[in-house]
């Protein structure tokens, strides 16, 4: 159980970190999926396998443009140069993507590097790994950079 809770908390603090940099960058942020449910919600939801669990953590917006963001944080990135993103969470993505359209779906990952689903589905050679893999990867040069995704820092919109 420590090693969930570790790793949990290590989640929430990078989600809270990209929250906080959206908000340098002028974005409206909130959060989205389960982050945004009570803990008796969370909590009867983990004991499912419901593709809500695998919502995006938040959902932002700037002026008129709205974008939904999965926080990632990829252990050992640095060592392996890879993100690894889960086979539910990926697929979940997908489907995400592909039923809102008009609203594009991000995964920011523990150097604030950015990828979407559909990148780390092509770039990972989705439907072609093992059946058994729990993870997709891609490699870290991949990935495009937080600033040029959502601007840069210190720069604030009326709104």
């Amino acid at each position: 159980m420590a090693d969930w809770t570790h790793r949990k908390a290590i989640g929430d603090r990078h989600e809270q970190h990209v929250m906080h940099e959206l908000g340098r960058r002028g974005w409206t942020v909130h959060p989205f999926g389960q982050g945004a449910y009570p803990p008796a919600i969370q909590a009867a939801l983990r004991l499912t396998d419901s593709p809500l669990r695998q919502l995006p953590d938040m959902i932002a917006a700037r002026g008129m443009q709205v974008v939904c963001v999965d926080a990632k944080t990829s252990l050992g990135s640095a060592d392996s140069h890879r993100f690894s993103v889960s086979r539910k969470s990926l697929v979940a993505g997908l489907q995400f993507t592909a039923i809102s359209v008009s609203i594009p779906l991000y995964y920011v990952f523990g150097d604030l590097k950015v990828l979407t689903p559909s990148e780390v589905a092509f770039y990972s050679g989705y439907g072609h790994q093992h059946p058994g893999g729990s993870y997709y990867l891609v490699t870290t040069q991949q990935a495009h950079g937080f600033d040029d995704v959502f601007g840069t820092g210190g720069l604030r919109q009326a709104g």
